[in-house]
């Protein structure tokens, strides 16, 4: 297994860790981050799922510029990212902070692209993900991050910046997913 590959199942390995320290409550307290007062574990939490996300341009560009882009990574990376962030959304609904109709629109876009990359690569096709999937990872960490960390440092000014980037993460989710399907449409009308 190649460095990038490493570096991306360390970002599966990190998401127990993540979960936990966001769903049991530890006794560590709280404290203001912000003028806002977040527990401690969840902010541990924030910052493990932070360098999870930043693990994925770090295996990405180490893969490109050292040629050590293997059909492993392409498989693996976009499977970590998924399973980084449902487990997110999945706990921003379980806290309230996020609609559960937007997650399970994120959620069931992810199942839709796995189940067609699965029919893809039983052609002999591994599609690496394209500009339009990372811009849709990088909008749903960035709004991730600002539901984790409830809207600090917008919350001063009562600017609802965590609300208004799970919009766009949505927005960006609805269109990669469809991109993906038109790009691939070639695996349904060649079917018998």
């Amino acid at each position: 297994m190649n460095i990038p590959n490493r570096i991306t199942f360390l970002r599966v390995l990190l998401i127990p860790i993540f979960v936990i320290l966001m769903v049991i409550d530890f006794p560590w307290g709280t404290f203001n981050f912000g003028g806002v007062l977040i527990p401690v574990s969840e902010f541990i939490g924030t910052i493990i799922f932070i360098i999870a996300s930043t693990t994925d341009w770090i295996d990405g560009h180490y893969a490109r510029k050292y040629n050590l882009v293997t059909n492993l990574g392409k498989f693996l990376d976009p499977l970590a990212d998924k399973l980084l962030v449902s487990s997110a959304f999945i706990i921003l609904v379980e806290q309230g902070m996020a609609p559960s109709w937007i997650v399970i629109i994120i959620i069931s876009r992810e199942f839709a692209v796995t189940g067609l990359r699965l029919i893809l690569a039983g052609g002999g096709e591994v599609v690496a993900a394209n500009m339009l999937g990372k811009i849709k990872t990088w909008t749903q960490i960035i709004a991730i991050v600002a539901l984790l960390l409830k809207n600090v440092p917008f919350s001063y000014a009562n600017f609802p910046f965590a609300d208004l980037a799970l919009y766009v993460a949505t927005f960006f989710t609805l269109w990669s997913g469809i991109d993906y399907f038109v790009k691939n449409k070639h695996v349904f009308t060649n079917s018998k």
